[in-house]
Order: structure tokens, then C-alpha cells, then sequence
């Protein structure tokens, strides 16, 4: 039998630390073997320090597509916001995102956060849209 030691980090995909025991050929059971192996560790990813530059936010599934918005931080504040993805699996989707996207957008500059409130007849897309808001300005680091 074979046995894996992982080690997951919080956001991170699983990387194989090392690997102890062994095969046999026996039926029966085998005591396992250790061996040195080197820790391996996965890389970082680095979050943004509210530098200047452009931030994107997770694409966020809804019951009608995804949303997703990304940032524009200068001077430590968001001075832009476009959604890169807006629902549009029918007009009325469309419909829908036209509408709200502009009042988020505002809303969103005025507050500095993601904490404004939905548009009426566009929940969906509001709480997607505040939730890749939310997360743009957390790998910005803002």
C-alpha cells in the first residue's frame, strides 16, 4: 500500500511533500519505510501592496453567466472599474446588465468598496459583480 503525505495551503492547489511506504507483492500487510525526502514548497502568489495598476477579480458564476470586474488603482484609490464579463445568455440578461452596471460602477467609486447595494431587478448580477469587486481590491491589496 502505498501512502501520500500533502500539505495544502489556503488558496493553493496540493503539491506532494513526499511519499513513504511502499509496494509489496505479499497479501499481507507491510510495514512502511521512511526515507529523507526534500520538502518541496509551492510558490507564493504575491498580493498587490495598493500599488498602481490595473486588478482583476475572480469571474463569479450566477444563474445567468458570469461576472467579473477589474480595477484601475492610482494613488492608493480606484479611479476605474470595468466589467469584463456580464451575463448575456438572453436579452433580457443584457437588458439587465446595462442597467445595473453603470449605477454599481458609481456607487462602487463613490463608497471605495464593494459594500454598496444591489440594483433592483439585478440581484444576481449585483451580488456577482460585488463579489469580484470585492476581490480585485484584495489582490490589489487596497
Amino acid at each position: 500500500m502505498k501512502h501520500l503525505l500533502v500539505r495544502v495551503a489556503a488558496g493553493a492547489s496540493v503539491a506532494v511533500v513526499g511519499v513513504l511506504g511502499g509496494c509489496s507483492a505479499s497479501a499481507g500487510p507491510t510495514s512502511p519505510t521512511t526515507s529523507s525526502v526534500p520538502e518541496l514548497t509551492s510558490p507564493t502568489i504575491p498580493r498587490g501592496t495598493g500599488a498602481d495598476g490595473t486588478y482583476t477579480g475572480d469571474a463569479v458564476k450566477t444563474p445567468h453567466g458570469n461576472v467579473q470586474v477589474e480595477i484601475v488603482v492610482a494613488d492608493r484609490q480606484i479611479t476605474d472599474i470595468h466589467v469584463v464579463q456580464c451575463p448575456s445568455d438572453a436579452q433580457r440578461s443584457k437588458d439587465i446588465c446595462q442597467q445595473a452596471v453603470p449605477t454599481l460602477v458609481s456607487e462602487s467609486l463613490d463608497a471605495q468598496s464593494a459594500n454598496v447595494d444591489a440594483v433592483s431587478g439585478a440581484t444576481y448580477t449585483s451580488a456577482g459583480y460585488k463579489q469580484s469587486l470585492q476581490s480585485a481590491i484584495d489582490n490589489s491589496g487596497l
